[in-house]
This record gives C-alpha cells, structure tokens and sequence, in this order.
C-alpha cells in the first residue's frame, strides 16, 4: 500500500499543478482588454459600430475611440498616449519624422458633403469647385449671386447673406475639403492650401463633423461640409458637386465606389510615406470618371510597426489590437455600407494585410 501511495502522491501533485496551469492560462485569455484609439471624426461612426460588434465577438476586448478630429488622434499617436490613432489625412513627411515607424491602414473609403441650411430649397443645390472656393474665400456672399443662380436655374434662391461654417480644430474632413479647393483654384491652393488646420478667410468654427452639422442645422442660410454619413444621420439638406467630367454628382456609396475606381493611386508599402496618397487629386483632371464623386477619400488607421514603443503596450494588448485590426479590414467591411462608406476593393484588403503582418512586439511578428 504504501507504494500505491508513493505513487499516487505525485500524481494528485502534478494534477494539481496542471488544473493550476489551466486556470491561470484561461484567466490570461479572459483578461479585459481595453484598446484605446483616438482622431478623426470622419470615420467615427463606423468605428462606433465597430467596437460595438467586436465586444460581441470578443466579449474581454473593449475597443475605446475619442473623436477628437485627426489632428489630436496624430498628435496623441506621436506623444504614444494612445494604442492607435485615425486620421483622413495621411501622415506628413515631417509629421513622419515625429513619428517614425508609423504604418497606414486605410480602413474605409468616404466623401465630404457640402451641407446647406436655405429655408424652403431642397437637397440638390448644384456647386461648382470655383462656386465653394469663392463662397470659402468670401468672394461670393449672397445665395442669389449669378454664379449660384447660373448653375441652378430651376431654384429659387434667397436674397440673403451665406453664413459659411468651417471645422475649428484640427481635421482630416478639412484636410480633404481643402485638398479638393486647393485642386480646383490656384487662388485657393496659394492662399490658403490644404491642410488639416488652415487660415480661413471666413467663417464660424464647429468642432468635429458633428459641431459643423449641429451649426449648420441651427443656423440659416448656412452652409458647411461635412463627412456624408454626418448629412444623412442628421437630415441636412446637401448638394451636388461638379466633377472633371462636367457632371453635377450626387454624393453616394456608388458615387464614392466610383471615385475610387476611378482613381489611378498607387499604394506605398503601409511603413512608407503616404503624404502624395490622394484619390482627390488623381481625379482632379480625369475628364472620364464618370459618375464619380470628386470629394472622396480613403481614412486611415495609425499604429507603429513596433507596439513596444508604446509605454502602456504589453504583448496580450498588442495581439488583441492586430486582431481587432485583421477584422476591421475584414469582416468589419460589412458594415460599412448601412453608413454610407464604401467597403474596401479586395486589392486594397490584400495591402492591409501585408501591413498588418509587419506589426510586432518586441521584435517578434504578432500576426502570421
């Protein structure tokens, strides 16, 4: 007997160790996770929807996002206040340089809308390039100027001053909205530029795309841009924008859809500078894209190609963020549409995940 027990003994020792084992891996596995992320607006409520339907995929990974405009998710992505950032406009060279490493991940295909508020006028006001540089420049003051009134005929439009509305902090919708001025008026492009902060020459300030439509919606005789889920979400009438092929284009998921189809843009290898990356301009002179909606854009996701640098980054977190990344360029794709965003072409898919795969933890691929 006492031999059954010499034998036993270590068995009840090593079963032990082994039920120990286990619960401790599968407490590690059931560890709350929260990912932090931060920046554009533009982006924000499908990244909403995002964090949303992941929890219920990974009921311990939390996905916390602060639409704070892009200019504050890459100012908190260069400080490493943050596990990711987003941002509609694509990292400088200098901003680079403050933040070395960065990969992009374009993570959705949207468009700015001009938005207007004119008692009684219905979505569908046409807008030149010229039209929106002038009323943004202050050269066109009045809704019933000629040039308003040439292109839309058929409208009745009001002898009254146009309240123009722009973004007040730093921001990717106005980074596109100026990228697409700066392409349609030399004027516009030496005076003011493109940028994600600009000096504008008129207008109230709303901050993110939802204080430009809330100012919009509040204020008559108005006019503003926004991101287009921002228009449709909220019920603000928006009109039709002129692109290179003479068309006044509706904004919309085809239209979008189309722009990008449209668009001759090479992508750079996501840790290679992406600061020349624009569909805006590559459609700027296409006089073929027909159908397609000159205002359109990709916006991005930021990480580092090395989470280590990161001070609140452990390797669980940094698993469970490329994860989350995987699936966001995935099957997160299919919730883009019911927002108005365009889901990502396949060829823009496969380029993710090639960056995807270049993310690490201290030296070691995280995704293989």
């Amino acid at each position: 007997m006492r031999t059954i027990y010499k034998i036993a003994i270590p068995i009840i020792v090593v079963a032990i160790i082994a039920a120990g084992a286990f619960a401790y891996q599968n407490s590690l596995s059931m560890r709350i996770i929260t990912l932090n992320g931060a920046g554009a607006t533009f982006p924000f409520p499908l990244i909403d929807k995002w964090a949303a339907e992941y929890h219920k995929i990974k009921p311990n990974v939390q996905v916390n996002y602060q639409s704070i405009g892009s200019g504050g998710g890459i100012q908190q992505h260069t400080e490493k206040t943050v596990h990711f950032a987003a941002s509609d406009a694509p990292l400088t060279d200098a901003q680079a340089g403050k933040a070395p490493n960065t990969l992009h991940i374009p993570i959705t295909i949207g468009g700015v809308v001009p938005i207007y508020n004119i008692p009684g006028v219905q979505k569908g006001l046409k807008f030149t390039g010229e039209i929106l540089v002038d009323i943004y420049l202050g050269k066109i003051a009045k809704w019933n100027d000629s040039k308003l009134v040439a292109v839309n005929p058929d409208v009745s439009l009001p002898d009254q001053q146009i309240v123009v509305v722009r973004r007040s902090d730093g921001s990717g919708t106005t980074f596109i909205w100026t990228s697409y001025l700066s392409t349609v008026s030399l004027e516009w492009k030496e005076t003011v530029g493109r940028g994600t902060s600009v000096n504008w020459p008129v207008g109230l300030g709303g901050r993110g795309n939802e204080g430009v439509a809330a100012l919009v919606q509040q204020t008559p005789y108005s006019i503003g841009y926004v991101e287009f889920t921002y228009a449709k979400k909220n019920n603000i009438t928006y009109g039709y924008v002129q692109n290179a092929a003479g068309e006044f284009i509706e904004p919309s998921i085809e239209s979008f859809a189309k722009a990008a189809e449209y668009a001759a843009v090479t992508l750079p290898r996501g840790d290679e500078s992406w600061s020349k990356v624009s569909i805006i301009d590559s459609l700027a002179s296409n006089t073929q894209a027909r159908g397609a909606y000159p205002i359109t854009s990709f916006s991005y996701i930021l990480v580092y190609k090395e989470l280590n640098v990161l001070p609140s980054m452990d390797e669980a977190t940094a698993r469970a963020l490329v994860e989350f990344l995987w699936w966001v360029v995935h099957d997160g794709q299919s919730y883009a549409s019911d927002l108005y965003y365009v889901p990502l072409p396949p060829s823009v898919v496969a380029h993710n995940e090639a960056t995807i795969r270049l993310i690490t933890y201290n030296g070691q691929q995280l995704l293989k």
